[in-house]
């Protein structure tokens, strides 16, 4: 079981993932709606995993990353991204993302990456 911290800038997204790894057993232990709360989350909670949005107000996703792993190296971090953002995912990869699950979810796609990344 994991503590995770799922970051996306649409509410009912944060809560369908959120379900989806309750029901396989992980904590949801915080949310954050931008890349620049998702730092500051990540830096209270520390928890073993980030489910990061790419396109969010703000602070994106990849420089969210990028500000996360300056403060962990080992930070784990998978990336959610909507169809057609290829060119993102490879630069959420380069920055340090682990993996990447493609909206919209299939459950067992999101799990199979959490637990990929956590080993």
């Amino acid at each position: 079981m994991a503590n995770i911290l799922v970051v996306d800038d649409a509410a009912f997204m944060r809560m369908m993932i959120k379900d989806i790894l309750t029901k396989n057993g992980h904590e949801v232990v915080g949310e954050a709606a931008d890349g620049a709360q998702a730092v500051e989350r990540y830096q209270e909670l520390q928890p073993d995993l980030v489910t990061m949005d790419i396109t969010m107000p703000e602070v994106d996703g990849i420089e969210a990353i990028k500000r996360i792993r300056q403060i962990d190296p080992n930070a784990r971090i998978i990336v959610c991204s909507a169809m057609g953002q290829q060119a993102m995912v490879i630069e959420a990869i380069q920055a340090g993302a682990k993996d990447f699950i493609v909206k919209p979810f299939q459950a067992d796609r999101v799990v199979e990456a959490v637990q990929k990344a956590l080993r």
